[in-house]
């Protein structure tokens, strides 16, 4: 909230109280509550240079807004993760009989194209595993990560938040909180544990130090490293592996795990519950992925394609 944007306070405590709710019910994380927040701000500034206030706001009114994000030429995925916290937030002012009715309900959302994930090969993922260099403690902490998120498909945020309670070398397996809060047990393989213990035993304490920490992996400050520095790292080896930068997503080994599980004939809902997705939908969209790489790999190769 600034002094360009002024909004009504009672609106205001709503929203917060909405928030609140939010991560006491369904466990979002800070960087879902703050895109939130930040798209609520959007709306409730508006709405206070329309006279317009939650409590009474219409169908015909949310329409008009939806009109002036399609005037300021948004994109139609930030329209529809907009349209997204509107609704939910409106439906939390139901429920709590802020209102009698959910305007929001009627809304019509953007149409938005099937996004497919952006996926590497094999030999392209082959080639990013072998980049770090094991005699060097980062980055033997890097390969171990870079391991452990193929064998795995763990979301970025999940691994660098992973503590030592929560992996088991002998078992094979990590215990990961994903979104929501929900808890699912997931098998790393013997490649991931090689490198998991190579790293724990010889270079996780030269990042530490002196220093304690539960962290599997710690930062070169012996803190837990941030999404964004490791997406960086990610970056750095895929030039050292010679692969497009543009190829690549901060999930790119997540994708890549399900993709190649696919590929290998994977059953999807056994992919649906190691990449702990609550909707089979989302699965679903890997298996285009999948579709599509294989279509490419009998275009080259079939000697009649």
């Amino acid at each position: 909230m600034t002094a360009q944007q002024p909004v009504n306070q009672q609106d205001f405590g709503l929203v917060e109280q909405f928030l609140d709710a939010m991560w006491m019910e369904r466990g979002l994380s800070e960087n879902t509550l703050a895109s939130y927040r930040n798209d609520l701000m959007k709306l409730l500034a508006w709405m206070e240079q329309h006279s317009y206030r939650l409590d009474f706001i219409s169908l015909s009114g949310l329409q008009e807004y939806q009109s002036y994000l399609v005037d300021l030429d948004y994109k139609q995925t930030s329209r529809a993760r907009m349209l997204s916290a509107i609704r939910r937030l409106f439906q939390y002012i139901h429920r709590e009989k802020v209102r009698a009715d959910d305007p929001s309900a009627l809304l019509v959302s953007p149409k938005l194209p099937q996004r497919l994930p952006k996926d590497i090969s094999e030999e392209q993922v082959d080639a990013l595993l072998d980049a770090p260099d094991p005699n060097d403690p980062v980055e033997l902490r890097d390969k171990a990560m870079l391991e452990l998120l193929y064998a795995t498909g763990l979301r970025v945020t999940e691994l660098v938040s992973l503590t030592m309670e929560n992996v088991s070398l002998r078992q094979g397996l990590v215990r990961v909180t994903g979104k929501g809060g929900k808890e699912r047990l997931v098998p790393m393989g013997e490649n991931a544990v090689d490198w998991i213990e190579t790293f724990i035993q010889q270079g996780r304490s030269a990042l530490l130090g002196e220093t304690t920490s539960d962290v599997v992996f710690p930062s070169k400050r012996a803190r837990q490293m941030t999404r964004q520095t490791f997406w960086h790292r990610i970056k750095y080896y895929a030039v050292i592996a010679g692969i497009d930068t543009d190829q690549l997503s901060p999930h790119v080994l997540r994708h890549a795990f399900a993709t190649h599980l696919l590929n290998y004939g994977a059953d999807l809902r056994v992919v649906q519950m190691l990449l702990g997705h609550s909707d089979l939908s989302t699965t679903q969209i890997y298996t285009h992925v999948a579709t599509e790489r294989l279509k490419q790999i009998h275009s080259q190769h079939h000697p009649r394609a």
